[in-house]
């Protein structure tokens, strides 16, 4: 078994450092956010929460804004990982299909849906928070690309991006609207389904059009 080289061995353990500090802040302002509110939790209770400095929160994120939004970066990552670990001769419509479907329901947790609720009714954190669908489409259509692998299949691919997150935009209201009590897994299969029948039907629509 090879060695590895003092240099790497020292950047390894600098690199896990850095990533158990990022998710220490997260995990503490997330906790403060949840029990007291994001408007009255303050970047000083979120440093003295973790122990860190104020500086070292600010090495990591710009506002307390961005540890809010942090997973949904960590979410559109995920889903272009599942992009890339479907088959290569699925069709583009199917891996979405099976791509979104896993990511969404392997997200479903309860410290998830507090989050999304806090989201929700925070003015600030609101209006932030569409970004992120513009975000996810961009994401979703460079996964499909990297899948095709063919510049002419560039505004197809951009197409069924724009479509899939405009239906996930949807689920997700229909989410906040779900009834008390709902078996979250459950929910989240139905919601999946009805949103791909809907595109499919949508889809047979157009067709008489041509």
């Amino acid at each position: 078994m090879a060695e590895s080289k003092p240099g790497q061995e020292t950047e390894g353990r600098r690199e896990r450092k850095r990533r158990q500090t990022r998710e220490r802040i997260e995990q503490a302002a997330m906790t403060l956010f949840l029990q007291r509110g994001f408007e009255a939790t303050t970047v000083e209770d979120i440093t003295e929460a973790a122990d860190v400095s104020k500086r070292s929160f600010f090495d990591y994120f710009p506002s307390k804004e961005e540890v809010v939004f942090a997973w949904q970066d960590s979410f559109a990552d995920r889903l272009m990982a599942e992009i890339a670990a479907r088959p290569a001769r699925e069709s583009s419509v199917a891996a979405v299909e099976a791509a979104i479907s896993a990511t969404v329901i392997a997200s479903v947790d309860e410290r998830g849906l507090a989050l999304a609720e806090l989201i929700h009714r925070t003015p600030a954190l609101k209006a932030r928070d569409q970004l992120k669908y513009a975000r996810l489409e961009q994401k979703l259509a460079e996964a499909l690309l990297l899948r095709k692998g063919s510049d002419p299949e560039r505004a197809r691919m951009r197409v069924l991006a724009a479509v899939v997150i405009g239906a996930l935009r949807v689920g997700s209201e229909l989410w906040q609207q779900r009834p008390p009590g709902a078996p979250l897994q459950d929910f989240a299969h139905e919601i999946l389904a009805e949103l791909w029948t809907i595109l499919a039907e949508f889809g047979d629509e157009a067709k008489t059009r041509l």
